[in-house]
Formats: C-alpha cells, structure tokens, sequence
C-alpha cells in the first residue's frame, strides 16, 4: 500500500484528506505542521503532500528535507496564497506539483493517483 507524509495545519482539511486518500488505497501518516513531519522523514514514504504555509518549518523546507532524504520521492504541495504557490513552484524540488486551494478532495485524490502512476 503506498505511503503519504500529510501535513496540514488545519485540524478540519487535514482530516478530510486523511480520510479521503485512506479510502482510495493510500497508509496516510498526517502531521499538523512542519516541525511534525520532518520527524518523520525518516520513514520510506511514497509522497509528501504538504501544505506550504504552517507554523514552525513551512512546507517547502520540508520538502527540500524530505527530497534530501529521499531522492525522487513524489511532492506535492496545497496552498491557499497564489503568490506563495508561484513561489513554490519555483524554489521547490524539481517535478513538485502545486494545488491552490480552495479544491476539491476528488481533485487531490485524482492528482496523487496521477503522481502515483508516473513513478
């Protein structure tokens, strides 16, 4: 069963999108901010879906600790700042993808399953 790192410091949308990816297939391990999930890094993950903006460690330092560790490992990156999303997209690891919220579930849901089949 393939492995997703979540963190997400909304209590509400993190849980949602642990329910969600759980019932397509996916062992999701979800943390509520940064500083939570790379303690965790450790651990052989197949994607990192990780908010950009949170207290302690953003999401982007997270994945460039994460894409450190794990060279190749999937990222995926949710933000409700466009600006914050363009600069993600440019200072993130190479082939993260970027989602500006408000989405849908079944939109993220359909973008890990296409990150999934890329590998």
């Amino acid at each position: 069963m393939p492995r997703i790192l979540l963190a997400e410091d909304d209590d509400s949308l993190r849980g949602f999108l642990t329910r969600a990816l759980e019932r397509a297939g996916y062992e999701v391990t979800s943390c509520a901010d940064g500083d939570e999930a790379a303690a965790v890094l450790d651990q052989p993950w197949d994607l990192l879906l990780t908010d950009i903006v949170m207290p302690g460690m953003d999401g982007i330092e997270v994945a460039r600790l994460a894409a450190q560790k794990h060279p190749g490992l999937r990222i995926m990156f949710i933000t409700g700042f466009a600006a914050v999303a363009l600069a993600a997209g440019e200072s993130g690891p190479p082939g993260a993808k970027v989602l500006s919220k408000p989405i849908h579930l079944r939109e993220i849901v359909t973008e890990v399953e296409k990150m999934m089949a890329a590998a």
